[in-house]
């Protein structure tokens, strides 16, 4: 555009007055039904303390010669505003303005009439609910050994620990990322408070920082091995297994001894502890013993004589600090790792897929020993793509590894996955690049246009001068290939965060629902043909959306 920077005033201004009028405007009508009109100064106004933030998208149009543009179309603010209260709420508003009095009139109706369907299902499920917890009770009795608690000691001092032991913590804390998810968003690190959804409930992390009072500064090394490896907290009761400690009890003394020494010195960080949040009974702390005796027997790491030093190695890693299991693996009814063929077989993770580690996994091009150091050193693959979601923060921690433990880790992992060379893959990354090229798929519907406008420069080799910041080819990328849609589409829709690799923005706020959907229908035809197309993206593009 030649105005761009009118045209955002234009557009800022268009929803200040809009939103205003949904939210305030009591509208008058004559006795034959028409509105009365007002003066232009009498029209409401939201304050700067209400006005929300407004972000505003422009795309270039690469192929058209620069225009102006005149006043913006006025923007749907009532349809927009009534459909999330809608779908926060529950309750169809019809009438404008929607005024707080006006929202929780509504509430209350539609409270009211829950309250009265609330009544009739207890009535029917009061039986379920008692022999539930009967049983429940029962296990609990048969199944819980008392925990004594670990007498509370003065926090060591770090001195008392070589410098060499703590860089080795510093290592083994980065390699478990520790502070990934006991570090609040925007919080201090290893104070805690970070949320982790579970399908049990809310699990609220700890402080593990070593503070005296609301930390783990009074806890003796026993105590801390204890928890690290049984899942028992100092003063005796159970941790939630979301904390992985069925993978931590794998690590070696010396490795669990250097990672306390670590942490108690580190800053300590006064924060209480907030609450979790589970269901019942899944928040009835002794039926985590029973959890125990089923799901955490196997505390050991055998050493394979037939293999190499750098995969067992590899397999201390992986299995161990590094709980890749806890993601990538699928769990059972009870929320425990799932063993056999299914370890390491693919999992979810905050909401994101994480694909297979193995054989089974859905990428196009298999995994390589190199393939994997790079993408576990940098977070990219020219094969298999970039590392978004939950993993971005998992590949920072892992910067603070050296080279030989990402190599023993990519020796174990590259075991488990089909035996191709490197130069094996090259063909067929070769050869799926050249069947999904544009000269193959030329531009005929919305879909592909709108690819081509929005994707094609980064994620079609050929198609544009090569890019500093170039993305990995769509016919190579994992997301595209996985049965559900959801990686891709949260990709789309957010974007990623800057890596050693590449940026790239969000379309969330520049693409409506149809158009993120249709492009990722078309996308996952073209270049993953051999595959099911998804279906209900649409609803699946919604979803994702009203949970942000």
């Amino acid at each position: 555009m030649i105005n761009p920077a009118g045209v955002r005033h234009q557009i800022e201004g268009n929803v200040i007055q809009s939103t205003s009028r949904v939210l305030k405007e009591q509208v008058e009508h004559t006795e034959t039904g028409s509105s009365v009109p007002q003066e232009w100064g009498a029209y409401p106004i939201i304050t700067f303390p209400e006005l929300p933030k407004i972000d505003i998208v422009m795309l270039e149009q690469q192929s058209e010669p620069p225009l102006g543009s005149g006043e913006s179309a006025s923007i749907p603010s009532a349809a927009a505003i009534v459909n999330a209260i809608y779908d926060a709420t529950g309750v169809r508003f019809r009438e404008i303005p929607l005024t707080p009095e006006r929202v929780l009139e509504g509430l209350e109706g539609r409270n009211r009439k829950f309250a009265r369907r609330r009544a009739a299902r207890r009535k029917r499920s009061i039986g379920a609910i008692i022999a539930g917890l009967t049983g429940a009770l029962g296990f609990g009795a048969v199944a819980i050994p008392l925990n004594a608690p670990l007498a509370p000691i003065t926090r060591p001092n770090p001195s008392m620990y070589s410098q060499e032991t703590i860089e080795r913590g510093a290592q083994l804390a980065a390699l478990g990322a520790c502070s990934v998810c006991h570090t609040a968003p925007g919080g201090q690190a290893l104070a805690g408070g970070f949320a982790l959804e579970t399908p049990f409930g809310k699990v609220m992390t700890t402080n593990i920082t070593p503070d005296v009072e609301t930390g783990i500064g009074s806890w003796s090394y026993p105590a801390f091995a204890r928890a690290m490896r049984d899942g028992i907290h100092r003063d005796g009761y159970n941790l939630y297994p979301a904390f992985p400690y069925p993978s931590f009890a794998k690590t070696s003394e010396a490795d669990m001894q250097a990672l306390y020494a670590y942490l108690m010195a580190q800053p300590a960080v006064s924060r209480k502890n907030t609450p979790s949040e589970l269901t019942f009974p899944f928040n009835l702390r002794p039926l985590m013993a029973g959890w125990n005796l089923l799901f955490n027997r196997n505390q050991t790491l055998t050493i394979d004589p037939a293999q190499s030093e750098d995969w067992n190695r590899g397999q201390y890693l992986v299995e161990g600090l590094g709980h890749c299991g806890a993601c990538h693996t699928p769990r059972n009814l009870m929320g425990a790792e799932k063993t056999g063929a299914a370890h390491l077989a693919g999992g979810v993770a905050e909401g994101w897929d994480a694909p297979a580690l193995t054989s089974l996994a859905k990428s196009p091009v298999p995994w390589t020993k190199d393939a994997l150091v790079t993408y576990l050193r940098t977070g990219a693959s020219a094969n298999h793509g970039v590392a978004a979601g939950p993993m971005a923060p998992v590949i920072e921690q892992l910067k603070a590894l050296p080279d030989s433990d990402i190599n023993a880790m990519a020796t174990y992992l590259a075991s488990l996955n089909p035996d191709i060379s490197e130069a094996e893959a090259g063909e067929k990354r070769e050869s799926i690049i050249s069947a999904t090229s544009s000269a193959n798929h030329p531009a005929l519907t919305a879909p592909a246009r709108l690819f081509d406008g929005a994707c094609a420069m980064c994620h079609e080799p050929g198609r544009g001068p090569v890019l500093f910041n170039e993305g990995p080819p769509l016919g190579l990328s994992t997301k595209l290939h996985l049965d559900n849609p959801d990686n891709f589409l949260r990709t789309v829709m957010h974007g990623v965060e800057h890596t050693v690799h590449s940026a790239m923005p969000g379309f969330g706020n520049s693409l409506s629902d149809e158009q993120i959907a249709d492009l990722a229908n078309y996308a996952r035809a073209r270049f993953a043909p051999d595959k099911t197309p998804w279906t209900n993206v649409a609803k699946k593009v919604q979803h994702l959306r009203h949970a942000e």
